[in-house]
């Protein structure tokens, strides 16, 4: 079952809110593992994290930034 555009939006809040920064916080964590790997490594692991964590979660953010598609069409009083 497909989520509501409302139920979307709040998941997206909690997801950038609350699961980004516990992410950030792993991903340094990982790369501190490592032996102060060159900068150029230090970067592509970064990066690659980086776009990493959004594919999980790419269906709920897709079309928030939009208007809601099932409100009900808004009258300009014309």
């Amino acid at each position: 079952m497909p989520l509501s555009y409302k139920a979307r939006k709040r998941w997206s809040l909690v997801i950038l809110l609350i699961g980004l920064p516990l992410y950030i916080v792993v991903a340094v964590n990982l790369v501190d593992l490592f032996d102060r790997p060159p900068l150029w490594v230090e970067f592509v692991i970064y990066v690659g994290l980086g776009v990493v964590w959004i594919l999980p979660f790419k269906f709920i953010f897709k079309g928030i930034g939009q208007p809601d598609p099932d409100a009900p069409p808004e009258d300009d009083g014309r």
